[in-house]
């Protein structure tokens, strides 16, 4: 198996301009595997901190000064990275060296395997088959974290290509709808300066009513059905605008207040008039019971946890025992390592949960995301739609259609 020859590490930049930390780990002396951490703006308290004591420097200089324990380790072994991750850093959110070391030392290693075994980064996540595509799951217009004041509370409208008989006729579907907000924004809004959130989604000055009809009139509009042919979702991201003193949701950007039965009749309702696939932290993230209640009145929606799982295995078995949802975002780098997210998808999966791999609002150009979606059999690929660190996710789902395996070719949307 291949052995890591070397490791070296630096600090570069994301799609914010922050600084992230990049990994090159060489397999066999030629083989080159890179990863570079991305980092979120809605961050769940549970999940595994980017950097010690937020000093990305200070994680460099870990790295530099434990490099040579990842020498001769087998890069293909998700466990043994693991191993040597614990050896400098056992605490529960990766304290001392960051979560982003763990994430591009464990994701930089199996891209070098890959290359020294010559098979595609999935396959050696998933040996055997059958190997499905997730839908592409894309912000159509943003606010929240992602976007500045005067944009919608909320974070996300999403639009998912549920009609899709393919990825490029997906990926297309996708763009078609996001160029059509726009328009509609523009015929609302004469003086709308094409202003985009971190991931891509349109960030106009509505709040989040009206931007839940401007998505439903751009997916009419490009010829669609909903609910048929493009469904849309939402992500609440109800964490970062629940107050916990005052035991409210504020939504401060549109001047309201809802307790929480107030909260819960409102996703229920929306789910209902908009006929969502598919809602996000419809509450806050302590409030298994209330993601239950949604799960149950809602059984054709994916009622899913980011902020609430933090892509943490014991927070998914507390889930699944409380019926408290129906699908589950899965960040690499909230977990910290690929090992632990990859235990993280085999849990959720054997409890009937279903996984939406999902990018950061901070990202980079690597297209491990995709590969990582298919090889954890993801109901969604959430990767954005526009936006070069966010293409770059589709355009490896395109090529990924080019490989010919020995065990069956890549299935379209089939069995989802």
């Amino acid at each position: 198996m291949p052995s890591i020859s070397s490791l070296n590490s630096r600090l570069i930049y994301d799609s914010r301009g922050s600084k992230a930390l990049e990994i090159d780990v060489i397999a066999d002396k030629k083989f080159l595997g890179r990863a570079c951490a991305p980092s979120g703006a809605s961050v769940g308290k549970h999940e595994a901190q980017s950097f010690p004591s937020n000093s990305p420097e200070r994680a460099l200089a870990i790295i530099k000064s434990n490099q040579n324990r990842f020498v001769g380790i087998d890069a293909s072994n998700q466990i043994e990275i693991f191993d040597a991750l614990r050896s400098i850093d056992n605490t529960e959110t990766y304290s001392i060296i960051g979560g982003a070391a763990a994430y591009a030392i464990s994701v930089a290693s199996v891209e070098a395997a890959s290359r020294a075994l010559q098979i595609p980064l999935f396959r050696l996540l998933k040996p055997k088959g059958p190997y499905r595509y997730p839908y592409p799951l894309g912000n159509i217009l943003g606010g929240g974290a992602h976007a500045g004041p005067g944009t919608p509370d909320i974070q996300e409208i999403l639009a998912c290509p549920v009609g899709a008989r393919n990825v490029v006729e997906a990926l297309e579907m996708n763009f078609r709808v996001h160029k059509e907000v726009r328009s509609v924004i523009e015929d609302l809004d004469p003086y709308f300066t094409y202003g985009r959130g971190d991931e891509g989604g349109w960030a106009p000055h509505v709040n989040n009513d009206h931007a839940l009809e401007i998505a439903e009139i751009a997916v009419k509009n490009s010829g669609y059905s909903l609910g048929a042919e493009i469904s849309l979702g939402v992500d609440f991201a109800s964490s970062s605008y629940w107050n916990e003193t005052k035991r409210i949701y504020d939504y401060k950007r549109q001047g309201l207040a809802r307790n929480r039965e107030e909260q819960i009749d409102y996703v229920n309702e929306l789910i209902k008039k908009y006929n969502l696939i598919y809602v996000e932290d419809p509450v806050n993230e302590e409030d298994f019971e209330g993601a239950s209640n949604i799960t149950k009145e809602n059984k054709r929606c994916i009622v899913t946890g980011d902020d609430m799982l933090v892509t943490n295995t014991s927070r998914a078995k507390f889930a699944a025992e409380h019926n408290a949802c129906s699908g589950a975002i899965l960040k690499v780098n909230q977990a910290g390592s690929l090992y632990e997210a990859m235990n993280f998808a085999n849990t959720c999966s054997a409890n009937g949960i279903k996984i939406i791999t999902s990018h950061r609002s901070g990202e980079s150009i690597d297209s491990h995301l995709s590969h990582i979606g298919i090889a954890t059999d993801s109901k969604m690929l959430k990767a954005g739609i526009v936006g070069g660190e966010r293409i770059s996710k589709s355009n490896e789902l395109v090529r990924i259609t080019e490989y010919d395996l020995i065990d069956g070719m890549v299935d379209l949307f089939s069995a989802k």
